[in-house]
């Protein structure tokens, strides 16, 4: 199983970026993103369920960012838009065949990670 993490890169405030997490060799559940910067814990940022109908987001990210998977290519985006110098993070893809949690400790399956840098 591999989850590749991509689209990450430097942008400036109130730019956009759309993160990819490609998976191979099976389906999921559930597909999320979280988010560690520097000198935090990671946190969780979004999730949705393989069947695309049901997303989560924390409340940092409601509005601006926007989940979303390709069943055919098994592959999660997440849209950021509207960016804060406060999303600079590493941004990791992660995925568990239960239900929606935003426990990183549930999600056995994880990404290298893609870096976001937002400058102000």
């Amino acid at each position: 199983v591999l989850l590749q993490a991509s689209g990450g890169g430097l942008v400036q405030a109130r730019d956009y970026l759309r993160l990819s997490c490609a998976a191979s060799g099976r389906t999921f559940g559930t597909y999320a993103w979280f988010r560690q910067a520097p000198g935090k814990e990671r946190e969780f940022v979004s999730a949705i369920r393989w069947s695309g109908g049901t997303t989560y987001y924390a409340d940092s990210v409601k509005g601006r960012f926007t989940i979303s998977i390709d069943n055919a290519k098994n592959t999660v985006y997440l849209q950021m838009n509207s960016l804060k110098p406060e999303d600079t993070a590493v941004y990791y893809c992660a995925a568990r065949t239960g239900t929606y949690s935003q426990a990183m400790e549930r999600y056995p399956y994880w990404g290298q990670g893609t870096l976001v840098t937002v400058s102000s």
